[in-house]
């Protein structure tokens, strides 16, 4: 079972376990419904004022965990980049973008979310501004790739068959991208905005299980 975590507007807190709490900077993900939280969380990354610096972050909105690695992926949106943080860090580094907002090919221009995609040793990016995503090597940290062009895309995910989810919050749906969909097809939404059980307004960020059930904060 996933674990959560909740993002702030300078620092990202990670809230730990009372039942699994050990030295561990990262808990264990094996919660249960007798789980509990503790109040106080523990700063992991930026929390050093907004700025631009390597120990700073500027309006981070979307962040990827690699349990593997102990490393976390952050969307750093206002400073128009993604930095690598390595649990334990005092800073991250500059892993896509950082070279000031643009729509080249090594820009980004407020990036809003970001995963990891094991097979291809890379990042996937929500480029929200440059309407597109973006595949990033971890490699080769030059240049991005696009993905997926022309699209309004506010969050991402990826299941355990590897088929891409993104959020367009424009067109109010959530479409699901594989090799066997060139154009993607919706699987939730996309009957224009509104209120109705089978409708969405500005939907960003949502979660796929491994059932592929969709849960969208709507």
């Amino acid at each position: 079972m996933s674990f959560s975590y909740y993002l702030s507007i300078l620092f990202v807190l990670l809230l730990v376990s009372e039942k699994s709490y050990s030295k561990a900077i990262l808990p264990s993900n094996q919660l249960n419904s007798k789980s509990k939280w503790t109040q106080n969380g523990v700063t992991i990354a930026g929390g050093n004022q907004f700025g631009n610096a390597l120990n700073q972050l500027y309006d981070p909105t979307g962040i990827s965990i690699d349990d593997d690695n102990q490393t976390i992926y952050i969307a750093d949106s206002g400073n128009d980049r993604v930095l690598q943080w390595k649990v334990g860090e005092k800073q991250g580094r500059i892993i896509a973008g950082g070279n000031g907002r643009g729509n080249g090919i090594n820009q980004l221009d407020w990036p809003t979310d970001v995963i990891v995609e094991k097979e291809t040793n890379s990042i996937l990016i929500c480029d929200l501004n440059n309407r597109r995503v973006v595949r990033w090597s971890l490699e080769n940290q030059a240049y991005g790739q696009i993905v997926i062009p022309d699209v309004d895309c506010g969050g991402l995910k990826m299941d355990s068959q590897g088929n891409l989810y993104v959020s367009d919050y424009v067109n109010n749906e959530i479409r699901k991208w594989s090799n066997e969909f060139a154009k993607g097809i919706i699987v939730a939404g996309g009957n224009g905005k509104g209120n109705q059980l089978n409708q969405l307004n500005y939907p960003i960020y949502f979660f796929v299980d491994k059932d592929e059930s969709i849960y969208v904060s709507d």
